[in-house]
């Protein structure tokens, strides 16, 4: 992150509210999943002038891995884009931003994959991060990490802000 404290961005959804269930709509397809895996609407607001493009993850910081676990990772959205429609995650897909990047989320895939954790667990918070930033390009390409992103941001951002949605099986 740069020296200043960053601001704080509005992210809101019209498929689920702050703290909510996750709908099925977006829960993964496989590993005894049963859901649709597609991404949820998501809208954003609140960055400052000098944004020059978004970020976005989407974080499961309660998977039993130590780490935390990416399920999206999306970078270089254009300044001028304030939100994603449903399912603008899958691969392909028109709702993406043209230039925006896709790249590598913990599943290994490059395209979203929603929540899926392990049978028993209690429900995991999956945040849903919006960054606004001073660059209007992450060098990075398609095998990108969240982690290694998120490294990669620290120097250029300028807001942030989060929706967080819970499921559990």
């Amino acid at each position: 992150m740069n020296s200043g404290a960053a601001s704080s961005l509005v992210v809101s959804s019209h498929n689920f509210a702050e703290g909510g269930t996750l709908p099925m709509s977006t829960v993964f397809s496989g590993m005894g999943c049963t859901g649709h895996n597609r991404s949820p609407h998501l809208t954003w607001s609140g960055e400052p002038d000098e944004t020059k493009s978004f970020a976005l993850t989407l974080y499961d910081p309660d998977a039993p891995t130590g780490t935390g676990f990416y399920h999206w990772v999306l970078f270089n959205i254009p300044a001028d884009c304030h939100q994603l429609e449903e399912n603008a995650g899958a691969s392909g897909s028109i709702g993406k931003p043209e230039d925006a990047v896709m790249s590598h989320t913990d599943f290994g895939s490059r395209e979203y994959s929603g929540p899926c954790p392990p049978p028993g667990d209690p429900p995991h918070r999956y945040i849903f991060t919006v960054y606004a930033l001073s660059v209007p390009s992450i060098p990075a390409d398609a095998a990108t990490t969240g982690a290694k992103l998120s490294f990669m941001m620290r120097e250029s951002l300028l807001a942030k802000g989060s929706l967080s949605g819970r499921y559990g099986r």
